[in-house]
């Protein structure tokens, strides 16, 4: 039975469409035979609800500092207004699916991270807050909902359970690294990964000069050559290091009618499939 992590931005959340048309199509992969977990971020409706509350939005790198006010921020906004739409419209879809977060039963279990340097954060480690580094991912709860009919739909953040006090710690996650995580412990054979392109692209201006397929050793020297650039770059490096976890294929696609179908019946034919060399 093929496994299968499907990686949703807050972005597209918020476009019903696009949302409908990639969920209608995972619905036909599970009636189909596929076991499919649905990982969620929820960046944009997080940063407008700060908006809302005059709470600052501080980034550093392009990553959040999350502080005890935008860790209750990011809970609301994850496993509550980002969570219930997502599930909302997968039930629409024809997809029954089960809105969880990371704490759900230990599923993402963290450490809170030590300051780090990072790219456009100066010469200094910075301390992102409440921030997690994930030490383990317990599928137990994933299978449970699977023999069951149910397609799990997970939010991005992580608990500390050895953590001393009345409450376990729970921290903010990146949703990128929650399901490349999650891929990994499931052994996924297939990571579909959405973003605002449709794949990866020779040229950024030119959506038509998308490369269907690169193995690992092309996807490292096309990083070189500087032909994949920018935002991208992080995208492939991560699917370049779930490759040497033993994931059978990255996706990385955009949101059309009937991509993720296509894509899952013929790799690189909607998207960029990334693959061991």
């Amino acid at each position: 039975m093929t496994v299968a992590v499907l990686k949703i931005g807050g972005e597209l959340v918020n476009e019903p469409a696009g949302l409908f048309a990639l969920l209608r199509d995972a619905a036909a992969l599970v009636r189909g035979g596929w076991k499919v977990a649905i990982c969620h971020g929820g960046g944009p409706q997080a940063s407008a609800l700060q908006e809302r509350l005059g709470l600052p939005t501080r980034k550093v790198g392009g990553r959040r500092i999350t502080d005890e006010a935008t860790l209750q921020v990011m809970k609301q906004a994850l496993a509550g207004e980002v969570s219930v739409d997502l599930v909302a419209a997968a039930m629409a879809a024809g997809l029954p699916a089960v809105g969880l977060c990371g704490v759900s039963a230990g599923l993402v279990c963290a450490r809170r991270r030590a300051p780090m340097v990072v790219s456009g954060g100066g010469a200094e480690p910075v301390d992102f807050g409440l921030v997690g580094e994930i030490v383990e991912i317990r599928t137990a709860l994933i299978e449970h909902l699977w023999a069951g009919g149910f397609t799990p739909v997970i939010s991005s953040l992580g608990i500390e359970p050895a953590t001393q006090g009345p409450s376990c710690a729970v921290y903010n996650i990146n949703a990128d690294t929650v399901a490349s995580a999650l891929a990994a412990a499931l052994r996924a054979e297939h990571l579909f990964a959405f973003t605002n392109v449709p794949g990866v692209l020779r040229d950024r201006a030119d959506p038509g000069s998308r490369i269907p397929r690169l193995a690992a050793d092309e996807a490292r020297a096309a990083i070189a050559d500087g032909v994949i650039a920018g935002g991208m770059i992080p995208k492939v490096e991560e699917a370049l290091a779930l490759l040497g976890l033993g994931i059978g294929a990255v996706h990385i696609l955009g949101v059309s009618e009937g991509a993720l179908a296509a894509e899952a019946r013929a790799p690189g034919s909607r998207g960029t499939v990334l693959v061991a060399s």
